[in-house]
C-alpha cells in the first residue's frame, strides 16, 4: 500500500504547556499504531504549535507528516466559526490534507454534522470530570470555561473519546448525553520498549538515592494528593520506622504556588527531609529507570481519568500501590495494592510492611495490550 492510499488521520498537537501527560498521551497513540501490520497503519498528520516542536523529536513513525500550525485564539475562533458557518478550528486542516479523521477536536462551536465533511470523523476528547468532584481545585474562570466548552462539545460533536468506563459513568451521571453522540473508551498504554534506561547505579549515585525507596511520579497539583504521602511518612517517622520516597514531576509551572509552599513547609516542619527526594522534572529515561528499581510505584491521586504513571508501571510489570478510587481499580484490577486516599495511617502501614514478596503483578501481554490500544483508536474513525 503506498502512502497516498492510506487512511489519513490528523493529530492536533496543542496541549496545555507544561502538561507532560498530554505529550505522552499523543506520543503513545502514534507509537502504538506502529505495532500494527503495515497494511493497517494509517498516515498520520501532526498539526503542531511551533512552541512545542521540541516534543516532536522523539516521535518516530513510517507514515508521518508534521505541519506547523497557527491555531486560532479560542474566543475569536468561536466568533468567526459562527460568522463563517464552519468550524475554523479544524476546517482548513481537514480540507487541505483530505483527512478521514482528526483528533482531538475539542472546540465544536457548530454541529459536526453540518461542519465536518461527510466521510470524516472529528472526535473530541475530554480527560475526566474532575471539576465536578473537586471544583475547589479550579479558579472560577477556568471552571466556567471548562464547563462551557464541554457543554458545547456534548451538544455539537459527533464523537467523544474518554479514557475509562468510570468516566463514561460520570458523564451519564452529570449530563444528558444526546443520542447521536458516540462515546468511545480509549484506554491508552505506555509504549516503553525502545527507551534506554541507562546505568542504574550511576543514576542512583547522581541523584543521591538510597538502596530502597518508593516512587511517586506526578505533577504537583492538589488532586494528586501528595499530602497523604507526606502525612504517612510523618506517621512512620513518629514510630521510628524509616521509609524513603522519591518524587518526580513539575512544581514550578503551576500558578498555585501556595500549595507548593505548604508542601515544602510540611516537609521542613516535620523533619522529613531525609525521607524524601524531590527530583523535579528529570529526563524520561532517568525517571523510568528509577521507577524500574523502586520497591513499588505509588499513585495517591484523588482523581484521574486514566493515569499515565500507572500505565508506565504496568508496561514494566511493576508493583503498584494506588489510592482505591474507581478508575485505579479499572486500570489495575486485582493487580494493585489499594488504600483509602484520605487515610495516611492505612498508607503508612502498607508502605512499611511492603516487601515485594506478595503477589507478582502481571497486567497482560505487552504487545497485545498495545495492539488493542492501536486498533481501538483506529475504530473510532473507521
Amino acid at each position: 500500500m503506498d502512502k497516498g492510499s492510506r487512511f489519513r488521520i490528523g493529530i492536533i498537537f496543542n496541549f496545555t504547556r507544561g502538561w507532560l501527560g498530554g505529550f505522552y498521551y499523543y506520543q503513545n497513540i502514534i507509537k502504538a499504531l506502529d505495532f500494527l501490520e503495515d497494511n493497517e497503519k494509517p498516515e498520520i498528520v501532526i498539526f503542531y504549535n511551533k512552541d512545542y516542536s521540541a516534543y516532536l523529536k522523539d516521535i518516530k513513525y513510517p507514515y508521518l507528516q508534521m505541519i506547523p500550525w497557527q491555531f486560532p485564539d479560542i474566543y475569536k475562533g468561536y466568533l468567526f466559526s459562527f460568522l463563517k458557518k464552519k468550524n475554523i478550528f479544524v476546517d482548513e486542516m481537514i480540507r487541505t490534507y483530505k483527512l478521514k479523521g482528526i483528533y482531538p477536536v475539542n472546540d465544536n462551536p457548530l454541529p459536526a454534522h453540518k461542519t465536518i465533511p461527510e466521510g470524516t470523523t472529528g472526535a473530541a476528547w475530554f480527560p475526566d470530570l474532575q471539576h465536578k468532584f473537586f471544583p475547589q481545585f479550579f479558579d472560577k474562570k477556568r471552571l466556567w470555561l471548562r464547563e462551557l466548552r464541554l457543554k458545547i462539545t456534548l451538544k455539537n460533536a459527533s464523537d467523544l473519546v474518554v479514557s475509562s468506563n468510570d468516566t463514561v459513568n460520570q458523564f451519564n451521571r452529570f449530563y444528558n448525553i444526546p443520542t447521536r453522540l458516540k462515546i468511545h473508551v480509549l484506554q491508552f498504554v505506555s509504549i516503553l520498549h525502545e527507551v534506554d534506561l541507562g546505568d542504574f547505579e550511576k543514576i542512583k549515585t547522581d541523584y543521591g538515592l538510597p538502596n530502597e525507596y518508593f516512587i511517586v511520579s506526578n505533577s504537583f497539583l492538589k488532586h494528586k494528593n501528595h499530602f497523604v504521602v507526606f502525612k504517612a511518612l510523618k506517621v512512620l517517622a513518629q514510630k521510628n520506622k524509616k521509609v524513603h520516597i522519591v518524587f518526580t514531576g513539575k512544581m514550578e509551572v503551576y500558578p498555585d504556588t501556595i500549595h507548593i509552599d505548604l508542601l515544602k513547609k510540611y516537609i521542613t516542619d516535620n523533619g522529613l527531609q531525609q525521607n524524601i527526594s524531590l527530583l523535579g522534572v528529570i529526563p524520561r529515561e532517568h525517571q523510568l529507570c528509577i521507577m524500574k528499581h523502586a520497591k513499588a510505584v505509588l499513585q495517591p491521586s484523588m482523581f484521574e481519568g486514566w493515569n499515565t504513571t500507572i500505565e508506565d508501571a504496568k508496561s514494566q510489570q511493576l508493583p503498584i500501590i494506588a489510592s482505591g478510587i474507581a478508575v485505579h481499580k479499572e486500570q489495575l484490577g486485582d493487580g494493585g495494592y489499594y488504600f483509602d486516599p484520605e487515610n495516611e495511617y492505612e498508607l503508612a502501614q502498607l508502605l512499611f510492611n511492603f516487601d515485594g514478596s506478595g503477589k507478582q503483578p502481571f497486567y497482560g501481554d505487552y504487545n497485545e495490550r498495545v495492539k488493542l490500544f492501536a486498533k481501538t483508536f483506529l475504530n473510532i474513525f473507521q
